[in-house]
């Protein structure tokens, strides 16, 4: 692996890993649990490990984003995850941001390729 190919793949999970509260909370506008998630999530182009995402929904939790209930009418109890309301408010302020950081940086390499810059 040459110097360039070390930094990419340093920087590439660091560019995902400010998508992944966003990518997490908009899935979850019904029960979902876990393992169902990260298939979900893994369907549309979105990698993300248990390990990473169950922390992540224990602290999306504890801050009211999400709520939790069991499921144990089946062989194996599942625990289910939905939105909050709080969750809700604080998913349409991040997407609205979101958006807007997608626009402008639309913009900002759109100018440079403008300019004769070649990416």
């Amino acid at each position: 692996m040459d110097d360039r190919d070390e930094i990419l793949s340093n920087l590439i999970p660091e560019l995902k890993r400010g998508t992944i509260v966003l990518s997490v909370l908009s899935q979850l506008s019904g029960p979902v649990y876990g393992y169902s998630l990260v298939q979900e999530l893994s369907d549309k182009g979105v990698e993300i490990e248990a390990n990473t995402l169950y922390p992540l929904l224990r602290r999306l939790e504890k801050q009211g984003l999400l709520t939790s209930e069991w499921e144990t009418a089946s062989n194996k109890p599942r625990k289910y995850y939905i939105r909050s309301e709080k969750g809700t408010l604080i998913y349409k302020e991040l997407k609205k941001h979101w958006d807007e950081m997608v626009m402008r940086v639309n913009a900002l390499m759109k100018e440079e390729n403008q300019n004769g810059q070649s990416v």
